[in-house]
């Protein structure tokens, strides 16, 4: 499965395939059918992210304008999750941060992975650069894909 498909996983739930699916998601098509599950095997590895989901009820709401399309509270999730990790993660600002958050692999070989599936342009080298660029994607690509990413977690 793809960096980015693990963090739709971790943060959608079960939900996940079906807010991959939606239109908005062309834009990375490689990464949009990873995070599908249209496959056998990617499939099953994102039905197994969800059960970590599964203690805390996800919140969801309707999509907009009757689309029936589940909007995830992105923020709400990423705090519940915060509030039971047992260390104080910046996760607001930082890809490092967050994919910790989500218990995923943040080496910096995981970090210029999903550079790759994001389509990152920029030198690979200057990671700090590269970190800010790849977590403003993530939470843009997490609202494209029917997150309700509050204000806090977007970069001006």
């Amino acid at each position: 499965m793809s960096i980015f498909g693990s963090i739709m996983s971790k943060i959608f739930g079960g939900s996940a395939s079906a807010q991959a699916a939606a239109p908005h998601a062309t834009e990375t098509p490689s990464v949009s059918a990873a995070a599908q599950g249209s496959d056998g095997p990617t499939g099953s590895a994102s039905s197994a992210a969800a059960p970590s989901m599964s203690g805390a009820p996800s919140p969801v709401a309707t999509g907009p304008s009757g689309t029936g399309q589940a909007s995830v509270d992105v923020g709400q999730v990423l705090a519940d999750l915060a509030s039971k990790k047992g260390q104080a993660l910046d996760y607001k600002r930082s890809i490092v941060d967050l994919l910790k958050l989500l218990d995923l692999d943040s080496s910096l070989q995981a970090r210029k992975q999903l550079a790759d599936e994001l389509h990152y342009t920029g030198d690979k080298e200057d990671s700090a650069t590269m970190n800010v660029w790849l977590h403003k994607q993530v939470i843009q690509k997490l609202a494209e894909n029917g997150g309700k990413v509050p204000d806090d977690l977007k970069h001006a």
